[in-house]
C-alpha cells in the first residue's frame, strides 16, 4: 500500500508523452481505429519501461510486445471461430487454457510475467473490442506502437548520460558504479544497526548490474574496448563485495577513510577517468587483508582491464523456463489465473454479450504475480478505477473531438512512469487512457458501467484467489526456499573444495545472495496476504534467516581461505556447523 519513492524519471516521462505520436498520426489520417492498437501497445510497453540499461530494455519491452501482438492475433481468430452461438463456452474455455499456460510461465520471472500479462490482455481485447481492422493488421499496429516506444528508449539520451564514455553504455555504467557505492555504504555501516540492510542493498546492486550487463547483444562476448572494460570493472567488484560482507559479518566498526576507496572507484566508473590513489586499509586481520587485496586488484583492473569471466561454474544446474513453469509453483499459479480469467469471462458474457472484454482484462491485471498482495491489489484497483472514471467524466464534459482525446492519451503516457510507483495511481491513469481509446475506437465510453465491471472483477479475483483449489498451497515459497538452499550449499561446497577459484566462487556467491533475495520477496508477499493464504507459508521467514546466516558465514570462511595453504580457523568451522544445523532445524519445523 506504500508508494515507492525516488527522483522523477524525466526521460521516461518524455518517452511516455511521445508514445502517442502513432495515435496522433492515425487520427490526422482520419483512421482513429487504426491508432487504438498502436496506442495499446505503447501503453503496455510504457508500463514495462523501468530504469536500467538500453540493452536490458530490449528484452524487458520487446519480448512482452511480441507476446501481446501474438495475443491480439489469437484473440481475433478465437472470436471469429467462436461465433455468436457458441462463444459462451468457447471463449471462457480458450481464455482459461491460455491463462493456465501464461500464468505458469508468468511465475518464472519479471519478463515472463510481463509477457504473460500482455498475451492475456491482448487476447481478451482482440476477441472483444470491435475494431474494423483485421487481426493481422491489429497485431502489426500493436507491434508498431510498442516498437516506437522501444525505439525511443534506445535512441533518446538519458539525463547525465552524455559526455562520459560511449553513449550506449550509460545505463550499464550507472549500474556498475552503484555497486561500488553500495560497497562503500556497507563499509561505513559495519558494526552498526544498518549493516544488514546495507548488505542487502549491495546484493541488490550487484543483481541490477548483472541484469544490465547481461542483456541481449549481437555477439556472444563484449564487442568493444569500453564494454570489456566495464565488464572487468564489474568482475573486480566481486572480491570487494566479499571482503565488505565478511567485515560486516565480523561486526567491528571501521575507520571512515576505508570507504573512500570504493567511492573513488565508483566515480571512475561514471566518468571513465583513472581512479587515482586509493586509501589502503591496515592489514590487521583476514577481512582487512582481503579488502586491501580487493582494492588493489580493482585499481589494477581499472588501469589495465582484462577479460571478464563469463559463464557459470561447472556443476551448477541451469533450470529451463519450461521446467520452472511446470513446477508445483508454476502449476499452482497457472491454475489460479485460469480459473479467475475463465470465471470473469463467463460473468462478463452473461451480463452483456457485445462489450464483455473489460471485465476479464481487469482480472488479468489483478492476478499479475508481482504487484503486491492480492487483497491490497483489489483495494487499489477499485479505488484507482473509481478515481480514473471520475477524472475521465470531468474531461468528457470539458473536451470534445479526437485531438483532445489524443492529448489526454499523451498526458497519461507521460504520467505512467511515475504512476507505476503505486498500483492505485497506475490504475487511475490507465483507466483514463483506455477510456479515451475506447471513444476513439468508436465505442461508447459507458464510464460508470466500466466501474461496475471493474468492481465485479475485483470481487471475482478476491473470491477465486482465496477458495481452496486441488493440491498444496504455498508452492511458490517452498520452491524459492529450495532454490536458495541449493545455491547456498553449492556456494559452501565450492568454498571448501576450491577456495582459490575466485571466478567460480564469485559467481556462486552471487547466485546464493540473489536466490535468497528472491525467496525473501516471495515470503514477504505471502505473509502480507489474508490469513487463509498466509498460513500456508508460516515459518518460512525463519528458514530465510537461517539461510542468510549460513551464506554470510560462508563468505567469512571464503575470506579466511583466500590465501594458498590457509586453513579454516576452528571457530569458523564450529560456527559453520552450527549454521547448517540451524538451517536443517528450520526446514524440518512443522510450520514449514
Amino acid at each position: 500500500m506504500r508508494t515507492q519513492r525516488g527522483p522523477v524519471p524525466w526521460n521516461a516521462v518524455t518517452r511516455g508523452a511521445l508514445a502517442a505520436v502513432p495515435l496522433l498520426v492515425a487520427v490526422l489520417a482520419d483512421r482513429p481505429t487504426a491508432g487504438v492498437p498502436a496506442a495499446l501497445g505503447a501503453m503496455l510497453a510504457g508500463i514495462n519501461d523501468r530504469p536500467g540499461s538500453r540493452r536490458a530494455s530490449i528484452a524487458r519491452l520487446g519480448f512482452p510486445a511480441v507476446a501481446g501482438g501474438a495475443g491480439l492475433l489469437l484473440g481475433t481468430l478465437v472470436a471469429a471461430a467462436a461465433g455468436s452461438g457458441r462463444s459462451l463456452a468457447v471463449l471462457p474455455l480458450t481464455i482459461g487454457l491460455l491463462g493456465l499456460v501464461a500464468g505458469a510461465f508468468s511465475s518464472t520471472g519479471p519478463v515472463a510475467s510481463a509477457c504473460g500479462t500482455q498475451v492475456m490482455v491482448a487476447t481478451v481485447i482482440g476477441a472483444g473490442m470491435p475494431l474494423p481492422e483485421p487481426g493481422p493488421v491489429r497485431a502489426l499496429l500493436f507491434l508498431a506502437g510498442a516498437g516506437w516506444l522501444l525505439l525511443l528508449r534506445l535512441l533518446l539520451p538519458s539525463p547525465g548520460g552524455l559526455g562520459h564514455g560511449p553513449y550506449r553504455l550509460d545505463g550499464e555504467r550507472a549500474a556498475v558504479a552503484a555497486v561500488y557505492e553500495a560497497a562503500a555504504r556497507l563499509l561505513r555501516a559495519t558494526g552498526g544497526p544498518r549493516a544488514l540492510a546495507e548488505r542487502a542493498a549491495l546484493s541488490a546492486a550487484l543483481d541490477h548490474a548483472q541484469d544490465a550487463l547481461a542483456g541481449p547483444r549481437l555477439r556472444r562476448y563484449a564487442s568493444s574496448a569500453a564494454e570489456r572494460r566495464l565488464h572487468s570493472q564489474y568482475a573486480a567488484a566481486f572480491p570487494l563485495a566479499e571482503a565488505a560482507t565478511a567485515l560486516a559479518w565480523a561486526g567491528v566498526p571501521l575507520p571512515a577513510r576505508i570507504a573512500e576507496g570504493p567511492h573513488r572507484l565508483a566515480a571512475a566508473v561514471r566518468t571513465g577517468e583513472p581512479c587515482g590513489p586509493v586509501p589502503a586499509p591496515a592489514r590487521t586481520d583476514a577481512g582487512l587483508r582481503a579488502l586491501d587485496d580487493a582494492l588493489l586488484r580493482a585499481a589494477t583492473v581499472f588501469d589495465h582491464p582484462a577479460a571478464a569471466p563469463s559463464g557459470r561454474p561447472k556443476g551448477e544446474p541451469v533450470p529451463s523456463v519450461v521446467g520452472r513453469a511446470w513446477s508445483a509453483a508454476g502449476r499452482e499459479y497457472g491454475l489460479r489465473v485460469a480459473v479467475c480469467c475463465a470465471t470473469s469471462t463467463v460473468v462478463a458474457q452473461l451480463l452483456h454479450h457485445e462489450h464483455w472484454y473489460w471485465l476479464p482484462a481487469t482480472t488479468v491485471f489483478l492476478v499479475k504475480p508481482d504487484l503486491g498482495p492480492l487483497a491490497s491489489r483489489v483495494v487499489c484497483r477499485a479505488a484507482g478505477t473509481v478515481a480514473g472514471a471520475a477524472v475521465f467524466g470531468l474531461l468528457a464534459l470539458l473536451l470534445s473531438g479526437p485531438l483532445p482525446l489524443v492529448a489526454s492519451v499523451a498526458l497519461c503516457g507521460a504520467l505512467l512512469p511515475v504512476a507505476t510507483r503505486h498500483f492505485a495511481v497506475q490504475t487511475a491513469v490507465v483507466t483514463v487512457l483506455v477510456l479515451c481509446l475506447v471513444l476513439l475506437g468508436g465505442e461508447p465510453a459507458a464510464t460508470w458501467g466500466r466501474v461496475v465491471e471493474s468492481l465485479l472483477a475485483c470481487a471475482t479475483v478476491l473470491l477465486v484467489g482465496h477458495i481452496p483449489l486441488p493440491g498444496n498451497r504455498g508452492n511458490s515459497v517452498r520452491a524459492a526456499l529450495d532454490t536458495a538452499a541449493g545455491a547456498a550449499h553449492r556456494y559452501l561446497g565450492h568454498v571448501l573444495d576450491s577456495p582459490q577459484d575466485h571466478d567460480g566462487k564469485g559467481a556462486l556467491r552471487r547466485d546464493a545472495y540473489r536466490s535468497l533475495a528472491a525467496a525473501r520477496t516471495v515470503i514477504e508477499l505471502s505473509a502480507a496476504e489474508l490469513p487463509s493464504v498466509a498460513r500456508h507459508s508460516a515459518g518460512s521467514a525463519g528458514v530465510a534467516e537461517a539461510l542468510e546466516r549460513l551464506i554470510d558465514t560462508t563468505t567469512a570462511c571464503a575470506v579466511q581461505l583466500d590465501r594458498p595453504s590457509s586453513e579454516l580457523p576452528p571457530s569458523h568451522a564450529e560456527l559453520l556447523v552450527r549454521r547448517l544445523s540451524e538451517l536443517d532445524r528450520a526446514r524440518a519445523a512443522p510450520a514449514h
